[in-house]
């Protein structure tokens, strides 16, 4: 069963693009003490992924901070190179985190992982956005179809916050 809005997120090690290269950061420090909009995609550089899920906090991330949230984090099943590449190519810096969990390790603890491995893939994120305060989870929409970013999207999540 996934994480359920009320639960903790579990501690895992991710891994951030720092300027001296690979950091990592625990969930904790990244997710506690703050309100966080945490959103997920299968994977950087995809098609849903690259043309509505990250485009869509990048364009809303500064509407999100009017509504009381503290930073924007996007969480993927791929190594901290690739984040740091597709962050760059979509213009993120600034104004989303791009965050690895590499191994999924947090992805299997919250109970979100997808098999895409019948598209090569293999293990990956669901797709989904979340609200987290004090590292609690507060909402959680998870995509019905993890080729759209409708529930999970940035305009759905601005609509949480009122």
């Amino acid at each position: 069963m996934p994480i359920q809005p009320g639960d903790k997120i579990p501690d895992a090690t991710l891994m951030m693009m720092g300027d001296a290269g690979p950091t990592p950061i625990a969930s904790q420090d990244l997710l506690g003490g703050k309100t966080v909009v945490l959103f997920a995609v299968p994977g950087a550089f995809t098609p849903s992924c690259s043309n509505q899920h990250l485009p869509g906090f990048v364009a809303q991330a500064e509407a999100l901070r009017a509504k009381g949230v503290d930073s924007v984090v996007c969480l993927a099943v791929n190594d901290v190179f690739v984040l740091d590449a597709w962050s760059k190519q979509q213009g993120a810096g600034g104004k989303v985190m791009m965050v690895s969990d590499g191994n999924g390790e947090l992805t299997k603890k919250m109970g979100l992982e997808l098999d895409a491995s019948g598209l090569g893939l293999g293990m990956r994120t669901q797709r989904y956005a979340m609200l987290v305060k004090d590292g609690v989870v507060q909402k959680l929409n998870i995509e019905d179809n993890p080729a759209k970013a409708e529930q999970s999207g940035a305009d759905a999540m601005l609509k949480l916050l009122g």
